[in-house]
């Protein structure tokens, strides 16, 4: 079981500043504590009830063997989204978000395929009968490819959920995934509006320290579930071999009789 969040590391990694006062959204209003020199102060003691919830139905995602796909381009954001990502092997998208990634995934594939197949012209020696115009163009091709959807290369179906820092910069993301009906975990400053997502955290999405805290404790939780597929594989795979003994003998004393 995951370690509990303390507020005193939330307070430290600065979770509680929201926007200011004036830019702020009315839905967010059950998440704010109070306000101070202009700016709204998040309550943290409902930070740690909605990520403890959010962390439960991750961790069940997880488990079911979907993937999570992780979406974060803001500057401050991204490094913290690629690792804690690759760390748990989800896909996750650092760069602009390609139009249509999930409501035309289709395209998107074909695209991740014609990656591989110019991998595979350099395998098997076709990349160098090209002419030097030729390689170029296609090593161009395969960069933007690489940049924009290298991450997501494992992802051959829709994802399980969406985890978003920022959904007003993410909104064209928001927008598919509620158009498909895929369950969105989000990171909600005060300026943004909780009910676009399922599971909205009530955080700071701009300080860096907000972010990889929130992302450190999905991770674990990802983790959990992922560790607890594995282990129910193990155990329905020793359990098929047991029960091949028996059925492997019954058959052998059924050729002697």
């Amino acid at each position: 079981m995951a370690k509990k969040t303390e507020i005193k590391d939330l307070v430290k990694a600065g979770v509680h500043f929201g926007h200011l006062t004036r830019k702020w959204n009315p839905n967010m209003a059950p998440f704010i504590y109070s306000e101070k020199n202009g700016i709204h102060i998040i309550n943290l003691y409902k930070t740690v009830n909605k990520l403890e919830e959010a962390c439960s139905a991750l961790e069940k995602i997880a488990s079911s063997g979907r993937k999570i796909l992780f979406v974060a381009t803001k500057k401050q954001a991204k490094n913290i989204i690629s690792e804690c990502a690759s760390e748990v092997n989800m896909p996750y998208i650092t760069e602009r978000w390609p139009g249509g990634m999930l409501t035309n995934f289709v395209t998107i594939r074909k695209a991740v395929k014609k990656m591989s197949a110019i991998d595979r012209t350099k395998e098997d020696g076709t990349f160098e009968t090209l002419s030097k115009k030729e390689k170029l163009r296609v090593d161009r091709t395969r960069a933007k490819l690489e940049k924009n959807l290298g991450s997501i290369t494992g992802m051959t179906r829709l994802p399980g959920a969406l985890f978003v820092v920022d959904i007003r910069r993410e909104h064209i993301a928001v927008r598919e995934a509620n158009k498909l009906n895929i369950p969105i975990f989000a990171m909600v400053d005060t300026n943004t509006d909780p009910n676009k997502v399922d599971f909205g955290i009530p955080s700071n999405d701009d300080a860096s320290k907000s972010i990889e805290i929130i992302l450190k404790k999905v991770t674990e939780s990802i983790k959990e579930g992922l560790q607890q597929r594995d282990k129910e594989k193990a155990e329905n795979e020793a359990k098929k071999e047991k029960g091949d003994e028996p059925e492997n003998k019954t058959k052998e004393e059924k050729k002697d009789k």
